[in-house]
């Protein structure tokens, strides 16, 4: 019970020092780079930087007053643990924005987009590792694509597409297209810290020589390999009337080209699938000693 107590108290721990480093990286690209040099960035943070820009109306209330109903909306939709731990991430962000000033490290423009983006897209990402949030798009994207046809993707593409838009109306059409490469080194951040650098790609093979394969990805490769059976199906040789076993496996992006090439080196006619995976738990993802 003990064990099982710190392991609690630990993992909360680590998630307020996720959101705390994830505040504290936004509240730099917005001080340093976007608020002094009138840039903006995409989703909810975007909307308020852009109001702010052509209102003066104080950014930080703009980021609560903004934020507060996708908050609630993921409250009611994933958990309120999520909205607690999001509210607390944004009235902490709003708090430093206020009152933290830092000096303005550059006025090149290209170097504000660049790494206006990446403090802010570093930000994101500490904070979903967290389990928070500091701009509620995607909680209203995940609604959104819950009750119509658009991706979580695609509305938020079509909320910056809009923003961007207003603002090469409302302010500069310079200042939307910096924005937009803003938004870009932001996104890729995001990805990078949520994902990590290993990207892991999940290798499904069918093929007659199923055993050696997996043996091979199993004790030479040193790789974690399930095997499941599949039924009748057609291909290149008809139709094909017997079971076979199927092979899954799971490498990272810069193991692919090695297990691609020690599957051809057995059957070359294998057929091989490649999808992206987002995140792995528990199994053998780490290659394991041979010896």
């Amino acid at each position: 019970m003990v064990t099982h107590n710190k392991s609690i108290a630990w993992h909360y721990v680590k998630d307020f020092l996720f959101i705390l480093v994830g505040v504290l990286s936004a509240c730099v690209g917005l001080n340093c780079f976007l608020l002094p040099n009138n840039f903006l960035d995409g989703g909810v943070t975007g909307i308020a930087l852009l109001i702010e820009l052509t209102t003066d109306f104080s950014l930080s209330i703009l980021l609560v007053l903004l934020n507060l109903p996708f908050i609630l909306l993921g409250g009611k939709q994933i958990s309120w643990a999520f909205a607690i731990k999001g509210t607390v991430g944004i009235l902490l962000l709003a708090v430093l924005v206020h009152f933290l000033h830092f000096p303005v490290l550059t006025d090149d423009k290209l170097l504000i987009s660049v790494f206006g983006g990446f403090f802010l897209g570093l930000g994101t990402g500490c904070a979903i590792r967290g389990g928070a949030v500091i701009d509620g798009t995607e909680v209203l994207a995940i609604s959104v694509s819950r009750k119509s046809s658009l991706t979580v993707g695609d509305f938020i593409t079509i909320v910056n597409i809009a923003l961007f838009a207003v603002a090469a109306f409302l302010v500069s059409k310079e200042t939307a297209m910096y924005s937009l490469l803003t938004y870009l080194s932001a996104s890729k951040t995001v990805d990078f810290v949520v994902n990590g650098v290993e990207e892991y790609i999940g290798v499904t093979i069918i093929s007659n020589k199923n055993i050696e394969i997996k043996e091979k990805i199993a004790y030479e490769l040193g790789r974690g390999v399930t095997a499941y059976k599949g039924g009748t199906g057609f291909g290149k040789t008809g139709v094909a009337e017997q079971e076979r076993l199927i092979l899954f496996c799971v490498v990272t992006r810069l193991e692919v080209s090695k297990l691609i090439f020690e599957i051809e080196s057995i059957d070359e006619n294998a057929f091989v699938i490649q999808h992206p995976i987002k995140d792995t738990k528990g199994g053998m993802i780490k290659k394991r000693p041979l010896h």
